[in-house]
């Protein structure tokens, strides 16, 4: 039973929340070489807790509207698949969205009272982008620019809750890693396109339809990039934070399988994990860059 709960709460995607809580500690480590320890553990428990909850809630409404009855399912897209197959209750995933939500919004506010209210703001946003998220969100156009403003929350958060001081660098930093969320959510909507669309759905791709939405996966590398470089430049990020760009091969061939496969499923999901595959990469990188900066 234990297995089909990480199965439902997607464990493997909550890598995405862990990279983004990293680079704002390890951006605070890099320019005060500090860190609080009982804060840093509190603020991973309390993201995990908010990002469990957006993915069970998420799983619930699905299948309420009946989208993961109508899409392919895969390892990277078309839902977890736990409700359609009748392992879990949706009452009993639905409870533990809303436990998972309380939890992360109580160590929120934990934060509120010792940092004020700039952590209010943020956790405010949290609460209701997430339990409106599967609903009122997806279904304005909306799912990846909550998911790209999510990832740079989480690191200005972190940051703020380290230093007490929201940054320049910071906001950089957070736009890399909200950049590389959102492909991942971009690229994933490519199956799930006509059940979508059949539901009331309004993905990005099914805004500007498949052909054309296959050309737009290169802005999201491309912001990330981007902004890590002129961070280098500005001197805002270390030198060794260009090590991010040995990702470029790996999402060329991204980019060049979905252009060939975005219609098809079967061939695009090869891709679709290398998409994935570099988010992680980069971002983990990206980490380890302000690690390695502080002893250069």
């Amino acid at each position: 039973m234990l297995s089909v709960w990480f199965r439902v709460i997607r464990v493997r995607f909550l890598l995405a929340s862990v990279i983004a809580v990293s680079v704002g500690l390890s951006l605070n480590w890099w320019q005060h070489n500090s860190f609080d320890i009982f804060d840093g553990i509190l603020t991973f428990a309390g993201v995990m807790a908010l990002h469990a909850s957006v993915d069970l809630l998420n799983d619930f409404w699905d299948f309420k509207r009946g989208i993961d009855t109508q899409t392919p399912k895969t390892k990277m897209s078309g839902g977890t698949g736990v409700l359609p197959e009748g392992l879990l209750k949706p009452s009993s995933v639905y409870r533990a969205g809303i436990a998972f939500l309380i939890i992360g919004s109580v160590i929120g506010g934990y934060f509120v009272l010792t940092d004020g209210i700039i952590i209010a703001v943020i956790l405010g946003f949290a609460i209701l982008s997430i339990y409106f998220y599967s609903t009122k969100i997806v279904d304005s156009g909306l799912g990846e620019f909550f998911v790209a403003v999510k990832g740079s929350m989480i690191v200005l958060g972190t940051y703020f809750i380290q230093s007490d001081q929201l940054t320049v660098e910071a906001a950089m930093a957070g736009t890399v890693v909200g950049s590389l969320s959102a492909l991942v959510l971009f690229i994933a909507s490519f199956p799930d396109h006509d059940a979508d669309k059949s539901k009331g759905r309004k993905t990005l791709v099914i805004a500007v339809g498949k052909q054309t939405a296959s050309k737009l996966i290169w802005i999201f590398p491309l912001v990330s990039y981007f902004v890590i470089i002129t961070g280098v430049a500005l001197n805002l990020f270390p030198t060794i934070s260009l090590i991010c760009l040995v990702t470029i091969p790996l999402m060329i061939k991204s980019g060049i399988g979905l252009k060939k496969y975005y219609s098809t499923v079967d061939e695009l999901i090869p891709y679709m994990s290398s998409t994935l595959m570099f988010s992680r990469i980069t971002g983990a990188l990206f980490v380890a860059s302000f690690l390695i900066g502080l002893s250069l």
